[in-house]
């Protein structure tokens, strides 16, 4: 649960003020566990920020730290002490309620585990961080039709493997679409793509890329088509996330991995109201991309070809159904 704001922005109003010397001002807040927490602007540019202070973690010193379209991240030196300070600040350009809400998050997911150790805690501090980077690279908007089906279309696959007996932190591990992998799903030696449609005629499937179906890549290569039914006695996007959240069993490094995947894919939580629609699963089906399955892949294409984006009907595709728990004792997980 996200940290009400009221304690930041009261902070951070009686912080601001103008100054033409570099340096920060800050205040302390309510730690989370052991790490620290200060609200804070830096000056000359009066930008809002939140510290987080850890007495025995470090952040190796080859380690990118996020940077997203609104924020920064950065160690800094704040009170000359041999403390690891971290910076999250707001840009000039970025939205200050979007901010706002970005810092109650990350708080909210330091409380929620304050009793761990630093290491920990760091870790999930940047793991957030990094998940509203993506989040807001990806817009920081309510998602599109399309992208919303897409999504449950992988929240569907993801609880139907975990349900097959892989273990919750692995399933979530393995779901590396929302950080832009390849495939949705990369598992073993293998991967998965999830493809979903609410289309009763045809399954209509875009391929972004020549990598997506190359079997030369990761093997074995599965496709799972998902198609779902728009009615009014289903579940909306949130309720299929709850969904996956009940399968957990209350794993909390699960949860974390999950709450952060979310994000990374364009889901926010506050967002939950502006996904009116509903669905049923209609039914799954997951076929092995092999020979003679539609696809164009690097090795096919006339040299000079860099990108293709194209489109399949997947109830064409040959192939029988084998289902998810074939399918993972196949990539070997199971």
């Amino acid at each position: 649960m996200a940290r009400p704001i009221d304690e930041f922005v009261l902070a951070w109003k009686a912080l601001s003020g103008s100054s033409e010397k570099e340096g920060w001002r800050s205040i302390p807040v309510s730690p989370a566990g052991s790490c620290i927490l200060q609200a804070g602007r830096r000056f000359p540019r009066n930008e809002e920020a939140l510290l987080a202070g850890f007495s025995a973690a470090k952040i190796p010193s080859a380690e990118k730290l996020p940077e997203g379209h609104g924020f920064t991240v950065e160690r800094v030196d704040l009170h000359g002490d041999d403390k690891t300070w971290v910076a999250l600040t707001r840009k000039e350009s970025g939205s200050f309620e979007l901010f706002a809400a970005m810092v109650c998050d990350v708080v909210g997911a330091l409380d929620a585990e304050s009793a761990s150790d630093e290491e920990r805690l760091l870790r999930l501090f940047l793991g957030r961080v990094r998940a509203w980077q993506e989040f807001m690279r990806k817009g920081a908007e309510t998602l599109g039709h399309e992208a919303e089906i897409g999504l449950i279309g992988e929240l569907s696959f993801l609880r139907a493997i975990v349900e097959a007996g892989i273990p919750a932190p692995l399933a979530i591990e393995a779901w590396v679409g929302p950080l832009n992998g390849i495939q949705d799903f990369e598992l073993g030696t293998g991967a998965v793509e999830v493809k979903a449609t609410v289309s009763a005629s045809g399954f209509p499937a875009k391929i972004g890329s020549l990598e997506q179906l190359d079997d030369s890549i990761r093997q074995p290569l599965f496709v799972a088509g998902v198609r779902f039914s728009q009615a009014e006695s289903g579940e909306n996007l949130p309720e299929f996330a709850e969904a996956v959240r009940q399968v957990l069993n209350g794993d909390p490094e699960a949860e974390r991995l999950f709450a952060e995947r979310l994000l990374a894919a364009g889901y926010f939580d506050a967002h939950s109201d502006r996904y009116p629609r509903r669905f049923t699963l209609a039914g799954t089906r997951v076929v092995e991309v092999v020979e003679g399955f539609p696809r164009i892949v690097t090795g096919t294409v006339p040299s000079g070809i860099k990108r293709v984006i194209y489109e399949i009907d997947l109830d064409k595709a040959p192939g029988e159904n084998l289902g998810p728990e074939v399918a993972l004792k196949r990539l070997g997980v199971l």
